[in-house]
């Protein structure tokens, strides 16, 4: 018969995955919200195809649609982060204090608007300014598609029986082919988003692209 310890080291306590639940509700309905008010009422085939000329009311739709993959992205990988750093974990507000997923959330955030104020600042300061608004069209497009992945990576990882470790590595192949992608989508997209002159060009995706995602990795990872 086991002893009274060994029944305890055995004991799992089933995880409480509420939390995803919400949050991924919560961006499908940010999603119902775009498409029904600020899109007015477009189809999924009409927002996606759409001309920059022919559309409206595009900074919003970013604002949501960047929002939205923000939420996503922290809720995959918050619980495959090592820890919480400690000088953040030591910071209490109320006797409330940042956990896994609020920690990545609050870096990722921190990510894209640092990125997105950086690209305003480049495209004005190369002369390109008219081009920052059609770059951020053209952008919705690419994250509101990757957002849905991420939704649906969120309810594999969370609710099928699959080994989370293991995935990591998928996940980091995954990251690498929608970087590269991305890289392409933006070079030879026909909305021409890039700066003009090629020097220009590599080094937005050297300072705006691959350095800031260097970052992003240390402080998440190391």
């Amino acid at each position: 018969m086991p002893s009274p310890q060994n029944f305890v080291n055995h004991v799992r306590i089933p995880e409480n995955n509420d939390w995803v639940i919400f949050i991924l509700l919560g961006c499908i309905f940010l999603y119902l919200f775009m498409m029904n008010i600020v899109e007015r009422e477009a189809s999924l085939r009409d927002f996606l195809l759409q001309k920059y000329f022919d559309s409206s009311n595009n900074l919003p739709s970013w604002i949501i649609t960047s929002s939205i993959t923000t939420l996503t992205l922290a809720t995959l990988i918050s619980q495959t982060i090592p820890t919480v750093p400690q000088f953040i974990s030591e910071i209490q507000i109320s006797g409330f204090q940042l956990n896994k997923f609020g920690y990545t959330l609050l870096v990722i955030a921190f990510f894209y608007l640092s990125k997105s104020a950086l690209g305003f600042m480049f495209y004005h300061s190369t002369g390109d300014g008219k081009k920052w608004a059609v770059f951020y069209f053209t952008a919705t497009k690419f994250y509101f598609i990757l957002s849905f992945i991420l939704i649906v990576l969120c309810i594999v990882h969370y609710y099928f029986p699959v080994d989370r470790h293991e995935l990591f590595f998928y996940y980091l192949i995954f990251s690498l082919f929608v970087f590269i992608f991305k890289i392409f989508f933006y070079l030879f997209h026909r909305n021409n988003i890039l700066p003009q002159k090629w020097y220009y060009k590599f080094l937005y995706i050297c300072t705006l692209q691959i350095t800031p995602l260097l970052l992003l990795w240390k402080l998440l990872f190391f």
